[in-house]
């Protein structure tokens, strides 16, 4: 995150890490009920106007509180933007994750993350979006959001490597790559839509390509 007003904010109760402005961190369950109601109002309306339309009025509207609850928690609009960019990441994080369980081989973990992710897109195809305009509301948000995933990528690789079913050397060039790829075919197949793929069926295309690449054997 860039500025010296944001800060990350660990929030309980399924909320996010967010990165609201300093000492704005909710206290009490109701805080956290407001601040997610927040954060979701503000994913609607960034997602439907992008940054510039999107109005806080209209956000603690749709959050159903009121114009002054906004300034408990942020600073700004931008500060909520940021925030919301942080939310959102945390959330792929978190799909990707809840699909992946002990006994995976790491070929299988890049097919489960990837549908996890696609069906995470296909609730919520704002963050498509939200995070592309990131890169010119808050390029540092943006860029964050991206490395963390290509490095969580490249770690699964080096341990793909370690237990001996991916080749040695694989890192930083290809998990951006990889990721280049989750990215692309989500946009294709699920926010694009007219496709008749599943989720699952996409993730296991992209994983035979990993398995098997593309040259006749």
């Amino acid at each position: 995150m860039s500025n010296t007003q944001s800060s990350a904010t660990k929030v309980a109760s399924g909320v996010a890490d967010a990165a609201c402005g300093d000492a704005k961190t909710p206290r009490t369950e109701r805080g956290r009920r407001t601040l997610r109601k927040l954060l979701d109002a503000a994913a609607e309306e960034f997602g439907e106007k992008g940054f510039h339309e999107a109005s806080v009025s209209s956000i603690t509207r749709r959050a159903g509180v009121a114009l002054g609850s906004f300034y408990t928690y942020f600073d700004s609009k931008d500060g909520l933007f940021r925030a919301l960019v942080a939310d959102m990441s945390e959330k792929v994080r978190t799909s990707a994750r809840s699909a992946l369980h002990e006994g995976m081989g790491p070929l299988e973990i890049e097919r489960a993350a990837l549908a996890a992710f696609l069906r995470f897109a296909a609730e919520h195809k704002e963050v498509y979006r939200i995070i592309d305009e990131a890169e010119f509301v808050d390029p540092a948000s943006y860029r964050q959001h991206y490395e963390t995933i290509a490095a969580r990528i490249a770690d699964r690789l080096r341990a793909g490597a370690a237990d001996g079913e991916f080749r040695d050397g694989l890192g930083e060039l290809e998990a951006w790559a990889m990721m280049g790829m989750n990215v692309f075919v989500g946009l294709r197949y699920v926010v694009w839509g007219g496709a008749e793929m599943s989720p699952d069926e996409v993730a296991a295309g992209v994983n035979r390509l990993l398995s098997e690449g593309v040259l006749r054997r």
